[in-house]
């Protein structure tokens, strides 16, 4: 492409999921349902861990955070996705453009080192119970989010800084319905082998550091459990690990299909529909997942909604 055809760029023009106006508004009415769902479940699920003295354990304090990063992570995206697909102009500016992905990002990446956390809190429950408010204690706790949201802002701004250095773009129309890194590099005149290289090496980075983590705390939780006399405990064992497993699969599975791969592996649109899955999908259902198999949660609720109508 000739630098003739290359231009700074002051906004860009989302395409979005679809061009058919018919599906258009039907997939605005399904996200803003979604979007609902979301937006009630995980500020639901933080208010209640919040209020419910019986929830004030380190398990509830990692899942309140993963709750409040769902519900920012799918804030960044949907409202303005949404206003895009029923409105007649599809722009963003190139600073909003910037501020979504950046924080787009840094949601995404913290989401991924808390569920690491939340898999060690859990093997630090089951393996050593009797030590584990004293082991997990607050300071502790306090610090290992904080980490995780540090890890987010430290990564996002790596790829953010490199993205401002693109100088000229040969065309302002991302094929795409919100500011991803990888559309954008597709568009830029200048070579931009150096973002997608860090781009692969850190998102593998942090999904085979994070991974690790999980695999290597389930397989002790897996050996303790088996080691279980009564069936009872085993059975209420599995069944407290199985959501945060199911929430991992469905989260590290999708970002290790877009982000961990060299090179262009898949068409745009089986992208599209991977990313609206991880962006939309996911963080409705994890409080979903969280509160349907969750006794304690569930019981939580019960007393609050209880308490309320009474009142």
């Amino acid at each position: 492409m000739g630098k003739e055809n290359c231009t700074t760029v002051t906004e860009f023009i989302l395409l979005g999921l679809s061009d058919v106006p018919e599906l258009r508004v039907f997939l605005s009415l399904l996200f803003l349902l979604i979007y609902g769902v979301t937006v009630l479940g995980n500020l639901g699920m933080t208010v209640l861990i919040q209020v419910s003295s019986r929830l004030h354990t380190p398990m509830y304090f990692f899942l309140s955070h993963l709750s409040f990063v769902d519900f920012c992570y799918s804030t960044v995206i949907v409202p303005k996705m949404l206003s895009n697909m029923l409105g007649k102009e599809n722009t963003i500016s190139f600073l909003g453009c910037m501020v979504q992905f950046y924080l787009f990002c840094t949601f995404g990446v913290t989401e991924v080192f808390l569920l690491a956390v939340m898999a060690y809190d859990r093997f630090v429950a089951i393996c050593n119970p009797l030590l584990y408010m004293v082991t997990m204690s607050r300071t502790l706790c306090v610090e290992l989010v904080s980490g995780c949201y540090l890890c987010g802002a430290v990564c996002s701004l790596i790829h953010l800084c490199l993205a401002l250095e693109i100088p000229s773009y040969r065309s302002n129309v991302i094929n795409h319905f919100f500011c991803d890194l990888l559309p954008l590099l597709s568009l830029a005149c200048s070579d931009v082998t150096m973002n997608e290289l860090v781009l692969y090496i850190v998102a593998t980075f942090n999904e085979v550091i994070t991974i690790v983590i999980i695999f290597a705390s389930y397989l002790l939780i897996l050996i303790t459990i088996l080691r279980m006399n009564s069936a009872e405990g085993r059975r209420k064992a599995f069944s407290t690990c199985a959501s945060h497993l199911t929430a991992i699969a469905v989260l590290q599975g999708t970002i290790l299909f877009i982000y961990c791969r060299p090179g262009s592996g898949s068409s745009v649109d089986t992208d599209k529909v991977t990313t609206v899955f991880y962006t939309i999908v996911i963080p409705m259902l994890n409080p979903l997942i969280y509160s349907l198999r969750n006794k304690d949660v569930r019981e939580a609720l019960r007393k609050l909604v209880g308490s309320k109508i009474f009142f």
